[in-house]
């Protein structure tokens, strides 16, 4: 199958972009952003993912405001042609590559709208490749890059609106591809010995002139299987940006975190992080949480729109929820960010500190899938 993509010289096999390498069911490439007021005041989040060994585009949109968290959801047949990047009223534009894109949601049935743009602040930071096994099985190969950057435009939602300007709506972009599990559990074959287990902690930051680029993952002894950490320069305009990738960043190769979990939970009550040079020159940062997102508004473990299940040719979707009334420690609340303050040094900054803790880790006292942290 043939798509304009094919006009381009950027072939990795012998087939048409549109084939993937992999014959995995789980093959997936996915945007995913986020945006969130300086002054902590709502929170959104965007998702669009394609599954081509699954012929599933799906995508949702989540603002938390106002102690309600308010979702969309589509989902349709994929796309033959790659450069379709849009689901039923849903639609993102890649306006210029790296530096620009704006998302779209036309009025529809689930109150929820948008037009939006999002303007890069830095350049990209290219994050290791991630490759986790369970047994000889890869469960996950993913390549991703993350960008910081401000937001442009207008949410609407459940008769009201919010106006984001760009000198007070930060965020992050990510990009990812590969392998990662989506869809329906699989079935069949010997069951499991041990639990399942999974811990991964990012936090990316804004700082007034550079951005702070925080991800790892960990075993169940806390012991990290991967790590990104670096400082980015942040510029006040797109003319400022040297590239793709900037090459005044900072790679430091060291990370360190230390999570205060509120008790019977998960979830940060308030936590430190630290990136550490070669050299050992330390960047330690306080994170002081401001609101809660639950990741489940962007698919993430949702019980009826999680990533890659089949809808049909095209279904569109509506939840809600006031964050009083979640159950912290339910399997569906587990993967969440927080809006968090930072503070290094004398400075002060924004961001998100993503969690997803399932399963044992020694360090923090879990033994069972999703116990929450004791009594202090």
């Amino acid at each position: 199958m043939l798509s304009r993509f094919d006009d381009y010289a950027i072939h990795q096999t012998p087939e048409p972009v549109a084939i993937p390498a992999s014959s995995d069911r789980n093959v997936y490439d996915r945007y995913w952003l986020n945006g969130f007021d300086r002054d902590g005041a709502y929170y959104f989040g965007v998702a669009m993912g394609l599954y081509p060994n699954r012929e599933i585009m799906d995508c949702a949109f989540s603002i938390l405001i106002d102690g309600e968290q308010h979702c969309f959801f589509a989902s349709r047949r994929a796309p033959k042609e790659r450069s379709e990047t849009s689901v039923g009223p849903f639609r993102i534009e890649v306006t210029d590559p790296m530096r620009s894109l704006r998302l779209t949601i036309d009025d529809n049935g689930t109150g929820i709208a948008c037009d939006l743009t999002f303007i890069a602040r830095t350049a990209c930071v290219e994050e290791g490749r991630q490759t986790l096994r369970r047994g000889d099985r890869i469960m996950m190969d993913a390549t991703r890059f993350a960008q910081f950057g401000r937001w442009q435009g207008e949410v609407r939602y459940a008769g009201k609106s919010v106006r984001c300007d760009p000198g007070q709506t930060l965020g992050t972009k990510d990009r990812s591809w590969g392998i990662r599990p989506v869809g329906e559990p699989e079935s069949g074959g010997a069951p499991m010995t041990i639990l399942p287990q999974f811990f991964f902690l990012w936090a990316p930051l804004h700082w007034d002139d550079r951005c702070t680029h925080f991800g790892l993952f960990e075993d169940d002894q806390g012991r990290p299987w991967h790590a990104d950490g670096a400082i980015v320069p942040a510029y006040a305009s797109l003319d400022g940006i040297p590239g793709v990738i900037d090459a005044e960043t900072q790679v430091l190769p060291t990370l360190e975190h230390n999570i205060t979990y509120e008790p019977g939970t998960r979830r940060a009550e308030a936590a430190t992080i630290a990136l550490i040079s070669s050299s050992g020159d330390r960047h330690d940062i306080a994170l002081e949480p401001l609101l809660t997102f639950r990741m489940k508004g962007i698919g993430y473990t949702h019980p009826e729109w999680g990533h890659g299940r089949w809808k049909g040719d095209l279904a569109v979707g509506h939840d809600s929820w006031r964050t009083s009334d979640i159950n912290p420690i339910t399997l569906d609340n587990q993967h969440i960010q927080q809006l968090v303050r930072a503070t290094m040094g004398r400075e002060t900054g924004i961001g998100t500190m993503e969690q997803l803790c399932i399963g044992p880790h020694a360090r923090y006292g879990f033994k069972s899938l999703i116990d929450g942290a004791a009594e202090r």
